[in-house]
């Protein structure tokens, strides 16, 4: 075949520098996928601190861990039990106390290279592991799809399998959640990166990437003896610490080619839509950069760096072996890319071979941008990030990385110091500035949930506890909102309310009213940029998250913050909704309206009025679609309280039409029932 040459085309530097600024546009910059996996560790780092040694590690990998935000891609989840270690051989068993935790041993005797059979060598405390166990000559082994089947909806409701993993549809996104097992040992058949791995990546990586062992996902080999009892080796965590090696030309070239198989090769025919998979490109990206097939990735290059990649893919599926970057042995294709269906793929792809650069036409993404370059091909490119994305764009992104996170699933006082704990620990280490904001993130989130906490521990107590304890709410939540955003005054306003301070808490609402009325406001993924650069330009995200920043209200289900909203916590709770997400600026004329009732009727009523004209009204600009059920529902609660039945009914009825992503629906049909029943008019 013939080899692509990087002056074969004329204005081909060109082009290949254009499409680095587009893929920075649709991928990120190398700036917005560094936020993107710091805040992403440092989550992970805290919830690892918290979790029970006889509890459940979950953590995100896949794209969403290395960095990509593709609209459409699923977002894939690890989960294992914390106490329960794979290991390789019976004398690294010394390594562990087996009264506290259980030994399983990988057995890959009699199976295919990057699959191997669990033993359980100790009593398991979990019981979808005591029940996917079974009997093989006079040995106890997991059951890889047994476990599967019984752990697939434990997370996600209606959850379907989908290879090791159960896939689910919350909000709209794609889940795949995998439950698996951790080895804390480097594999023997994964033994040749140490010895191959020389410029890529660097020794210090690889040496991290062995300390840190792998998993094992439940699959078995198609071909192998024990299919519905083997697992698959998994090598999810050092594939992500490999992308994290990359440079950002190679990173964008990985998600060209993840654009490129999803929006072009994939969309050859039937026939060969499902043959090629994410995994296929991404070991071609690192066999092509291990190999050092291209001396330099850089934005001049990048065309070049896709078609190395593209030869190599097509040379695999020439010859159908695909050899897997950990253990070469294993035969990715092995399963799916052999027979007629090979020769027919294989002749698609040299079709796009053929047609050279023109093949990228067939990109939706890119396709033109690439025109625009092709008829200027002098055209004068400026490949500087810091030029590429302006400030105001990162900091929108910003504000979705740092997005709370439901970060005490247990909410008592325990966990919620266990978790400023943790902060404190993590802040002694030396820590990006986009990890530092997102522990003061946590830190707020923490103060809010614990003022709330210690409310209903206190309520009961004497009346000098009751003091502290409130004097010590106050100060915390104080403290939060310092280093908050706008909308954390809100939790200050709840907590007036709740303890009967409707004057103070209606200070503070027209104080934060005064604060999100702002022209250069951002929220919801929207904001003027030219006010809002004139108002807090310069200023660091922190400043510009206590003056110009807001967020929607996020409630813990498990803990009582207002009183009205309890069915409803409830209801979502009951169908495994763990937070209730309340558009800020409904809690906003929803507070003011409950705390006017006891101060002034005029201005309660005109609170509703304004909630009700954001209700009906709002084009997404306040009020995001898939927050409406919740929004009708607590428009319907402030009518009913005002004794207005008709409108409060048409509210509940609406809220039922909505996307459900509150699950209230229980709560909603209740009120429902009490209004009907409460009076004798026919609606």
């Amino acid at each position: 075949m013939e080899s692509f040459q990087p002056g074969m085309c004329e204005g081909m530097e060109c082009i290949s520098e254009s499409l680095f600024v587009v893929l920075c546009q649709i991928l990120g910059t190398s700036q917005q996928v560094a936020l993107r996996r710091e805040t992403v560790d440092i989550k992970e780092m805290v919830k690892r601190q918290v979790t029970p040694y006889d509890g459940l590690i979950k953590i995100v990998s896949g794209s969403d861990r290395e960095g990509f935000r593709l609209e459409g891609s699923d977002i894939d989840v690890m989960l294992w039990p914390n106490n329960h270690r794979v290991i390789m051989d019976m004398s690294q068993s010394e390594y562990y106390n087996t009264a506290n935790t259980t030994l399983i041993l990988s057995d890959s005797s009699e199976s295919p290279p990057g699959f191997t059979l669990l033993q359980l060598l100790t009593p398991s405390t979990k019981r979808y592991v005591q029940s996917a166990s079974v009997r093989m000559n006079d040995r106890v082994y997991i059951s890889s799809s047994t476990h599967r089947q019984l752990t697939c909806s434990a997370l996600i409701a209606n959850s379907t399998v989908h290879g090791p993993c159960g896939s689910g549809v919350i909000a709209g996104i794609e889940f795949d959640q995998a439950w698996c097992f951790v080895c804390d040992f480097w594999p023997l058949s994964a033994s040749s990166l140490i010895e191959r791995c020389h410029s890529w990546p660097d020794p210090e990586i690889v040496d991290d990437i062995v300390r840190n062992g792998c998993h094992f996902v439940a699959i078995g080999h198609p071909y192998g003896p024990h299919e519905n009892h083997e697992w698959r080796i998994s090598f999810s965590q050092a594939e992500q610490k490999c992308v994290y090696a990359m440079n950002h030309s190679q990173f964008l070239t990985y998600g060209l080619l993840k654009l490129f198989l999803r929006e072009v090769i994939n969309q050859q025919s039937e026939e060969t839509n499902k043959l090629l998979c994410s995994y296929h490109r991404k070991t071609v990206i690192f066999w092509a950069i291990q190999k050092n097939t291209l001396p330099h990735w850089c934005p001049q290059n990048l065309l070049a760096g896709f078609w190395v990649c593209f030869k190599l893919l097509l040379k695999w599926v020439y010859e159908g072996i695909c050899p897997n970057f950990f253990i070469p042995q294993n035969n990715l294709f092995l399963t799916k890319v052999h027979g007629s269906a090979q020769n027919i793929l294989f002749l698609q792809l040299h079709e796009l071979y053929k047609k050279g650069l023109a093949c990228l036409l067939q990109s939706s993404s890119i396709r033109s941008y690439i025109i625009v370059v092709l008829y200027n091909p002098r055209l004068s490119v400026c490949t500087d990030e810091r030029l590429i994305q302006s400030k105001v764009d990162f900091d929108l992104e910003c504000l979705q990385e740092l997005s709370e996170n439901n970060f005490t699933d247990k909410p008592n006082l325990c966990h919620c110091i266990n978790h400023l704990q943790s902060v404190e620990w993590l802040i002694s280490l030396p820590l990006t500035q986009n990890q530092v904001f997102c522990l003061m993130r946590l830190t707020a989130t923490i103060l809010h949930k614990t003022v709330f906490i210690l409310h209903t521990y206190t309520n009961t107590r004497a009346n000098k506890q009751i003091s502290h304890a409130d004097n010590m709410s106050c100060h915390m939540l104080k403290f939060a909102a310092r280093f908050g955003f706008v909308s954390d005054m809100l939790y200050i306003a709840m907590y007036y309310y709740k303890t009967f301070r409707y004057r103070e808490a209606s200070s503070v609402i027209e104080m934060t009213k005064v604060k999100l009325a702002q022209p250069y406001l951002m929220y919801n993924g929207c904001v003027h940029r030219e006010r809002y650069t004139e108002a807090v330009g310069g200023q660091s995200w922190s400043k510009k998250m206590r003056q110009a920043v807001a967020m929607d209200i996020y409630l813990d289900n498990k803990i009582c913050y207002i009183n009205e909203l309890i069915p409803e916590q409830q209801s979502s709770l009951q169908n495994g909704i763990p937070i209730s997400y309340i558009p800020v600026f409904v809690m906003l004329h929803f507070l003011e309206f409950l705390c006017y009732r006891h101060i002034d009727t005029t201005l309660s009523q005109a609170a509703l009025d304004e909630l009700q004209v954001l209700v009906h009204h709002d084009q997404g600009r306040y009020l995001d679609d898939l927050y409406r059920d919740i929004s009708w529902e607590i428009l319907g609660i402030c009518q009913q309280i005002t004794g207005n039945l008709q409108a409060a009914l048409y509210s509940y009825q609406q809220s039922l039409t909505q996307y459900p992503l509150h699950n209230i629906q229980t709560a909603t049909q209740r009120r429902i029932q009490d209004l009907v029943q409460s009076t004798p008019v026919n609606y």
